[in-house]
């Protein structure tokens, strides 16, 4: 969720302690227009901007849609000084969380070239401070947020199986963890799977292995665990990996390395 502290640490870092520059009489009206094609996120945040701001916003599109060059997004009305405040951090937003909805809608189409059921899903690669919108604008871009925080699922990850092994560390959490919180684990060989799939987990991440061997791994775990593939897996990749029989295909990429999408903000 939103809060006004976020809105007000955003503004203070951009506007600092004394703001000449947006000194500027009288009511203007703000449009923000795409300069490129795209799918569209970030608005909550970019109109809680213009809200904290006391400015009047309105949404041309929603979060999700596709844009192209020349759409308008959204325009707002209020002072010219408030609306020329919010429109770097208002831009910046919307810009950084639409990259990373264009590229999570890339790889969902990528994946629906092979298959109409595997998930494209983020990781916690997140930028502090950042995290909730980069994770809603997976969601605008047709993906899965995965877990949001570290209290979402257990994660067995391989220095926890290099602490404790892989059967000791599954039964530590399987112990700590409530019934409804699910337990996934970490496998770089594809007969680990299986053997993590009978310690108890509900969900085997193969990282970072080749597409074949995560069909291999895949072909032997029990029915009704779920299998992820994970690491190092680029939109040029997601095809090979979403016919391998995997539930799942994470991509850190999503929100570390999307570029931004070009807006123009324009008043007048």
């Amino acid at each position: 969720m939103l809060t006004d502290g976020d809105v007000e640490r955003w503004l203070r870092e951009d506007v600092g302690h004394r703001d000449v520059t947006n000194h500027v009489p009288g009511e203007t009206v703000g449009r923000l227009v795409a300069r490129e094609s795209g799918v569209v996120a970030g608005l909550d945040a970019a109109l809680a901007v213009f809200d904290y701001l006391d400015c009047d916003s309105q949404l041309a599109v929603e979060s999700g849609t596709r844009v192209e060059a020349g759409d308008t997004v959204f325009e707002v009305h209020g002072p010219a000084t408030d609306v020329l405040r919010g429109e770097r951090v208002a831009v910046n937003l919307v810009g950084h969380a639409s990259g990373v909805a264009t590229k999570t809608a890339n790889a969902v189409a990528a994946a629906r070239t092979v298959s109409d059921d595997v998930a494209i899903a983020g990781t916690r690669k997140t930028t502090p401070g950042l995290r909730g919108i980069e994770k809603r604008a997976i969601a605008a871009g047709g993906g899965d947020t995965h877990r949001l925080t570290l209290s979402g699922m257990v994660m067995v990850k391989d220095n926890h199986i290099e602490e404790m092994g892989m059967d000791g560390a599954i039964a530590h959490f399987r112990e700590s963890a409530s019934f409804a919180t699910k337990i996934e684990v970490e496998v770089e060989r594809p007969a680990d799977g299986r053997r993590a799939a009978e310690a108890g987990a509900d969900i085997v991440m193969f990282d970072n292995l080749p597409a074949a061997d995560v069909e291999r791994g895949v072909e032997l775990l029990p029915d009704g665990v779920l299998a992820e593939a994970s690491g190092g897996i680029g939109i040029e990749d997601v095809a090979d990996y979403a016919g391998t029989g995997v539930d799942v295909i994470s991509i850190g990429a999503l929100t570390h390395s999307a570029p931004s999408v070009d807006f123009s903000f324009r008043t007048g």
